[in-house]
C-alpha cells in the first residue's frame, strides 16, 4: 500500500456519484479503494510503471 497520499478531486453528476457509492458499499469497498484500483489497472494497461520513489515526479514507461 502507498505510504504517502495526495488528494484527487473529481467532479461528476450527483446521481452517478450516489450510484457509485451505493455499489461500492454493497461490495464492502470504499469509493477510494475502487478508484485506486482503477488507476492501477489503467496505468498497467498503458504500460506505465511506478514506485514509491518516482510515482509523482517521474513515471517510467515500461519497455
Amino acid at each position: 500500500m502507498e505510504t504517502k497520499t495526495a488528494r484527487f478531486t473529481v467532479l461528476m453528476d450527483p446521481r452517478k456519484k450516489q450510484a457509485f457509492e451505493t455499489l461500492c458499499a454493497s461490495q464492502d469497498l470504499t469509493p477510494s479503494q475502487v478508484v485506486r484500483q482503477l488507476i492501477r489497472e489503467y496505468l498497467d494497461a498503458h504500460n506505465v510503471s511506478f514506485s514509491d520513489e518516482n510515482a509523482v515526479n517521474n513515471p517510467q514507461v515500461k519497455r
